[in-house]
């Protein structure tokens, strides 16, 4: 690629930043669902990884970020309500994991 064309992929990023910045986080989001087929084909059965929960926080928290630039309020609410929950799965998971890990010392 020439300077030139450098030059407009640069000017085009620039112009178009919040939607790279949208797709990024649609991208980790919809990554969470590649993520719970490939753990639950390793076990044989429907589960949730953590790892889930945590491309739901980033990606919802993206999604949120471009939804409130774009001040979409029908977006924000639904990436808002759902990062509440995204949260409060991962806090519940780290609380049960800390739970048995000071039933074990």
């Amino acid at each position: 690629m020439d300077s030139d064309g450098v030059q407009h992929l640069v000017r085009w990023c620039l112009d178009n930043y919040l939607l790279i910045f949208g797709f990024i986080g649609q991208a980790f989001f919809s990554g969470r669902f590649l993520a719970q087929w490939i753990a639950s084909e390793r076990q044989g059965k429907s589960v949730v990884p953590l790892s889930f929960w945590y491309l739901s926080v980033g990606g919802g928290g993206m999604l949120l970020i471009y939804a409130i630039l774009r001040k979409d309020p029908v977006f924000i609410l639904g990436q808002g309500g759902g990062l509440l929950i995204y949260l409060r799965n991962l806090y519940l998971i780290h609380k049960q994991r800390f739970r048995e890990k000071s039933q074990t010392t």
